[in-house]
């Protein structure tokens, strides 16, 4: 069975690149698809496999500022010709579920979102914006969301990251979705001895709708210890809020991940995602989290037991939650076991069950 995997962009490590990951564990022969590929941030992550990037990888800045592409990339994706590939597994949070695929050819998208910006956080991508950039943006994404509306008929079958991306398939596509929860290294954290530190935790790309904000604002009120890793462009103005209580890591390692996770009292996400891999990890470590009670979290937390929720988006609700966490007494043990269900052995099993079975059931 050949098979060709065609996700978005590859140009930064993230969690729809582990899941890419877990899909050449099952398919390690698989051919890799995308429109940019940036070779100096990501060259080996996906080992020996061969990679194929289109025409917008010669472009000028499009390895480090891709988003300025997005209304080439519905002809970027559609320039890949994929005839002779039983299979094709689009990873799809933007346009890669617009390849075209011959009539012999399965196609699977395993879906991520539909494009935020071009659907449900549309008015939010917008918001702050000139008169005159807001109506460039209107320009260009109604032609987008025509395209992205139209290529889901390519889709032989739907799978969605969680049961929220799966309404919005429905509700953006009208078509029906199975869920199988992204790869999460869960079986890493389980067995790690772990202390209850001094500081809570945050680790995200810090960009603005990941409301990281919301946890700087908390924590200077609250005066407690918070660590935050990753990097964005938020950085800078994230530094100007922050007290000396909130220390800025960077981008981190593996092994600091593991150390930071190890010893933190909690780990806060302050986001609505779409499912979220690293309020798994931090449960795989038996660590409570924080979290708005929107999107994802709902399925990977479980209130007052796993975590607590906040529902307002604010950095009052936030500061509220940390001080419950802090009276509660939670089983280490049970938050564990809760981060297993979401393993990549689960999910490799899921996946490849699904492609076989909808394999047979396409050629009988």
């Amino acid at each position: 069975m050949k098979v060709a995997i065609v996700h978005d962009w590859i140009t930064c490590p993230g969690g729809a690149e582990k899941v890419v990951q877990a899909m050449l564990e099952v398919f390690p022969d698989a051919h890799l698809y995308t429109a940019i590929y940036n070779e100096k941030t990501m060259g080996g992550y996906f080992g020996d496999t061969p990679i194929y990037a289109s025409y917008l990888n010669n472009m000028p800045f499009a390895k480090t500022k891709h988003s300025m592409y997005l209304k080439l990339m519905p002809r970027a994706f559609e320039s890949f010709n994929l005839s002779g590939y039983d299979v094709v597994i689009s990873s799809s949070t933007s346009c890669a579920k617009g390849v075209l695929t011959d009539v012999d050819t399965l196609h699977i998208c395993y879906c991520n979102t539909p494009m935020r910006y071009a659907w449900d956080m549309y008015f939010d991508y917008t918001e702050g914006k000139n008169a005159f950039v807001r109506w460039l943006i209107h320009r260009m994404m109604h032609k987008i969301r025509i395209w992205d509306a139209i290529s889901s008929d390519r889709v032989d079958y739907f799978i969605a990251n969680s049961k929220n991306v799966a309404r919005r398939v429905e509700k953006h596509y009208r078509r029906h979705s199975h869920v199988i929860y992204p790869s999460v290294d869960s079986h890493i954290g389980v067995n790690q001895p772990t202390v209850r530190g001094d500081y809570y935790f945050v680790l995200s790309r810090l960009v603005a709708y990941k409301r990281i904000d919301l946890a700087v604002e908390a924590f200077n009120k609250l005066g407690k210890r918070l660590i935050i890793a990753g990097d964005g462009p938020e950085l800078k103005n994230l530094q100007k809020m922050a007290k000396s209580n909130i220390e800025f890591v960077g981008h981190i390692s593996d092994e600091e991940k593991a150390g930071y996770f190890r010893c933190c009292r909690g780990f806060i996400f302050p986001g609505e995602e779409d499912f979220g891999i690293t309020p798994v990890e931090a449960q795989s470590y038996g660590k409570p989290v924080i979290a708005y009670g929107k999107g994802g979290a709902l399925e990977t937390v479980i209130g007052n037991t796993t975590g607590v929720f906040f529902y307002e988006q604010t950095a009052e609700a936030l500061k509220k939650a940390v001080e419950k966490a802090e009276k509660m007494e939670f089983d280490e043990d049970m938050i564990r076991r809760n981060s297993m269900r979401f393993d990549k052995s689960v999910f490799k099993r899921q996946l490849y069950e699904f492609v076989m079975d909808k394999y047979k059931e396409f050629n009988s």
